[in-house]
């Protein structure tokens, strides 16, 4: 049988041994993870100027969507238009990606992505809306 000397005499002293090596693994470590976070953090406000670029910009009306209102004989105020463009910045904000937006009366489905109304409704008594994930009452 073959016994076995270790030049450790406590767990103090292992630990105080071992301890050196850990911290230099570390430290080597430090430069590309620092390298790493600041890539993401960089892409992450790039991905932040984005969504506040089109969050400020203007929303839009498609061709059906103008249809609709003309052939529904929707006048909206600009009390109304206000309060569509705050559900859909309430609705980016919640990472919903087609949503139904009620201002009064009347409903809208905006492609939050693309910034547009793509369909209106003055008439939303059992009405029923599909392809949406999100609503926001406004």
């Amino acid at each position: 049988m073959n016994i076995m000397h270790h030049q450790f005499t406590s767990i103090e002293q292992m630990h105080n041994q071992m301890s050196p090596q850990k911290s230099n693994r570390q430290t080597s470590l430090l430069p590309k993870q620092a390298s790493d976070f600041a890539k993401v953090l960089q892409e992450k406000q790039e991905i932040q100027e984005n969504q506040t670029s089109v969050k400020n910009s203007e929303l839009r009306f498609s061709k059906h969507a103008n249809e609709r209102l003309a052939d529904r004989k929707i006048d909206l105020s600009a009390e109304q238009i206000q309060r569509l463009e705050q559900g859909t910045n309430k609705a980016r904000e919640k990472g919903i990606q087609e949503s139904l937006v009620m201002v009064d009366d009347l409903a809208f489905i905006v492609n939050i992505r693309n910034n547009t109304v793509i369909t209106a409704v003055n008439d939303t008594k059992d009405s029923v809306f599909t392809n949406i994930d999100g609503a926001v009452i406004s």
